[in-house]
């Protein structure tokens, strides 16, 4: 019997897609973890694997096709010892399903998964298919063998139900399937009133111009800010911080570095600084969640990334526990596949706090708002010699300022403070860095 293939959720909160490109075509036999496409979401470009096994009978959506919704059929695989023409003539075309209501209440209780909130698995039976086979990736079979989990104990988070990485990492020797944790959600927030768009009030004035159409991409991030905007209440705290004997510690790092080609840029560092300081002061490593609060065990430090069409975060998971020359050596290899948007969902969405560094375009100080479902945001400005006082008494030393963002429902101004004047010490003091 003939197989659909159906446009994938790449990402929790994905509800169309672009079919980017075609790696393979009508005739050609693919097996389970085969590539079959590359598929464009609102954050990246992700490879689509296969599940099942057959020929390729018929492609019935073409390459560059935009908006295609998540479980519209995108290609028919005609099984061991079918005919391909009778598979592919039974295809038919390919209408895009609609997809499956949702009661308003129960939309309501998770706006944050809509806002591409912390991902929490839902809740589901074992992925088990026809046949009673169990659905999942090349790499969880390998990873579940390793761990000696069973897959049947396994709910799986990928599409129709498939078994992928990210639920073997969660999942436990012996344990039953898992059940998604209430407080990953956040609190219902009544929809704000959508402005009519720009576009439609938009006089040209006889000015030449183009239109440009909005990406995926643009299109989450204009939303996801404005709703920062209307439904967080930001509080901004500034600190001026002297850099000198942090750029002295880091020429002597990568110095002893050299040999393993390992060179640490100022950025590593303050990332490894606000991993510290989160530690430190864990009453700002929180995230809102209406009545309850997420007070996180880890700090991990989203990091903006400017790319073309838009901005990422690529994510350094435990930036405290992880040495500088290890949190280099990640950002350079997440800023290069940010960049050629090969990242994985899970490299991006998550995080409990992020940093963006505009100090490379002489940015002096600036307010970044808030990526919910996070609680704070450090905005970091350009280095530079400034009047400064050192040991009571006026010299020239190399200042920054640096300005966290701070969700006011969880966080009260004075463990903001705390949390600024702990990234400033570090910063100002940074053998602690190493310790």
């Amino acid at each position: 019997m003939s197989k659909k293939i159906q446009m994938p959720a790449l990402s929790p909160t994905m509800e169309e897609g672009t079919l980017a490109k075609w790696l393979v075509k009508e005739g050609d036999t693919v097996s389970s973890g085969d590539l079959l496409a590359e598929i464009e979401t609102d954050k990246a470009t992700m490879e689509f694997e296969a599940v099942d096994e057959g020929v390729i009978a018929k492609i019935l959506v073409s390459e560059g096709s935009e908006g295609v919704k998540v479980g519209t059929v995108i290609a028919i695989i005609a099984e061991e010892g079918e005919d391909v023409a009778t598979a592919a003539a039974g295809g038919g075309a390919a209408p895009a399903p609609k997809a499956d209501p949702v009661p308003e209440k129960a939309e309501a209780a998770a706006p944050a998964a809509k806002a591409d909130a912390v991902p929490a698995k839902a809740s589901a039976a074992p992925a088990v298919s026809s046949g009673d086979r169990v659905k999942a990736s090349p790499l969880a079979r390998r990873l579940a063998e390793v761990k000696g989990i069973d897959l049947a104990t396994i709910a799986g988070s990928g599409t129709n139900g498939r078994i992928v990485k990210a639920d073997i990492d969660g999942a436990q020797p012996g344990a039953a399937a898992p059940v998604a944790a209430p407080t990953a959600a956040a609190p219902a927030v009544p929809a704000a009133a959508t402005p009519a768009p720009v576009a439609a009030a938009a006089q040209d004035f006889g000015i030449p111009h183009e239109v440009v159409k909005l990406s995926g991409m643009r299109k989450t991030i204009a939303r996801r800010l404005t709703e920062s905007k209307q439904q967080v209440p930001h509080i901004y705290l500034t600190v001026d911080i002297q850099l000198d004997k942090l750029l002295k510690l880091r020429g002597e790092l990568n110095a002893g570095l050299e040999s393993r080609k390992v060179k640490l840029s100022v950025n590593d560092l303050l990332i490894k600084a606000l991993g510290v300081a989160l530690e430190q002061v864990p009453e700002c490593n929180v995230q809102f969640a209406g009545d309850q609060m997420l007070q996180f065990k880890r700090a991990d430090i989203s990091v903006a990334v400017s790319i073309p069409g838009g901005l990422i975060t690529p994510i350094v998971t435990d930036a405290a526990g992880k040495g500088i020359a290890s949190i280099s050596t990640a950002m350079k290899d997440l800023a290069t596949r940010a960049k050629d948007g090969k990242l994985k969902p899970e490299e991006y969405q998550g995080g409990t706090a992020s940093l963006s560094n505009m100090g490379m375009f002489g940015i002096k100080q600036f307010e970044a708002v808030i990526n919910p479902p996070q609680a704070m945001i450090m905005a970091i400005g350009a280095g530079e010699k400034r009047p400064y006082i050192v040991d009571d008494a006026v010299q020239i030393a190399t200042v920054m300022s640096a300005t966290g963002s701070f969700d006011h429902r969880a966080i009260d101004g004075a463990d903001g403070a705390r949390l600024m004047q702990a990234f400033k010490q570090l910063i100002e003091n940074p053998i602690g860095l190493l310790a």
